[in-house]
């Protein structure tokens, strides 16, 4: 073996130093800012909370419990709201006490908040053809259910299924699961299953399909269950809300139904259409642009459906939900 060669005396040059490694920027989320107290002034512009004919507001954090989410409404004169009941991307579920139910409703009275949803957990797949994850998914989606009549919420928007390997299949997994778990768990919130930019094996991206979906609940259950709309979902599927928007509408009324139209998600995309990219951007400054949602705002067979922003925050969440919502009631009071 040939001997390990050493640099001379004194020098600095034979031996090659590493670059140093730029570190990464973080991709974690910012944590949120604590809640302000739900007396506070209101010191966010968010338009004036009267023009809305339909409930309107935000995805709002719930750190520091479930209750602080009342705060971070009425910080940004919402009249409805969106939350997780549970970290959204943890299995590990939790029951709602009675006391926390107190404190929540409590607080939420406190607001002009009128129309309450809860998103459930990313990691819920119905239509899965894993026997473990399916079950484990049937377990959370019931957890979730639980938690969200607990609290009193008029919704829960669930996405449905990958169905990973055969589509008819995986439909009627997801459909069987829905049954399953509203069947178990009885309450007041409302299902709505929200359809999907349809990346992947994806279910959920078309008007058929999701009608389809509907199609399989049983008729004693089926009051109990609707469906969300997303605007950068459904731009993202395919469906041209800026060339042909009276047509996209017209679809939507004939294979699904507006009574069956409980929740509008209300984004603009960072994806082209038809991409099948999940990207939301803030109103007006994606690919859909402004004069889409200023369209939606004053919609007659919109008028009384709740809509909810779920755009990008930032650092300062309250004042750019505010702006955004500032925007879609200027589109309504206009």
């Amino acid at each position: 073996m040939p001997a390990k060669k050493t640099a001379p005396a004194g020098s600095t040059s034979s031996v090659p130093t590493a670059p140093a490694k730029t570190p990464k920027p973080s991709t974690r989320k910012a944590a949120s800012p604590p809640a302000p107290s739900i007396s506070a002034p209101i010191t966010v512009d968010a338009g004036d909370w009267t023009v809305d004919v339909a409930p309107l507001g935000a995805h709002v954090s719930i750190a520091g419990g479930t209750w602080e989410a009342a705060a971070r409404a009425r910080e940004i004169s919402a009249t409805a709201a969106q939350l997780f009941t549970k970290q959204a991307n943890r299995w590990a579920e939790r029951e709602i006490e009675a006391e926390e139910a107190t404190r929540f409703r409590t607080a939420m009275a406190e607001t002009n908040v009128r129309w309450l949803c809860a998103h459930d957990s990313y990691l819920i797949n119905l239509a899965s053809p894993d026997p473990d994850l399916r079950a484990r998914s049937i377990d959370s989606f019931r957890a979730e259910l639980r938690r969200c009549h607990a609290l009193g919420l008029d919704a829960v928007v669930s996405h449905p299924g990958n169905f990973m390997d055969d589509r008819a299949s995986g439909l009627a997994r997801n459909a069987d699961g829905i049954v399953q778990a509203l069947e178990l768990e009885q309450g007041p919130t409302r299902l709505l299953m929200e359809l999907t930019a349809g990346q992947g094996t994806v279910l959920g991206s078309t008007f058929e399909e999701m009608a389809d979906l509907l199609s399989r609940i049983p008729s004693p259950l089926r009051a109990r269950v609707g469906v969300c709309l997303d605007t950068a979902h459904i731009w993202a599927a395919g469906y041209d809300l800026v060339t042909d928007y009276d047509g996209v509408w017209q679809r939507f009324g004939d294979e699904v139904g507006f009574e069956h139209l409980g929740c509008l998600h209300l984004n603009d995309s960072k994806a082209a259409l038809g991409s099948h990219l999940d990207r939301h951007e803030l109103i007006g400054e994606g690919t859909i642009g402004g004069e889409a949602f200023r369209r939606i705002m004053t919609d007659g067979r919109l008028a009384h459906v709740p809509r909810i922003i779920e755009t990008p925050k930032g650092d300062t969440p309250a004042e750019l939900d505010g702006r955004m919502l500032r925007t879609l009631r200027g589109y309504r009071a206009a």
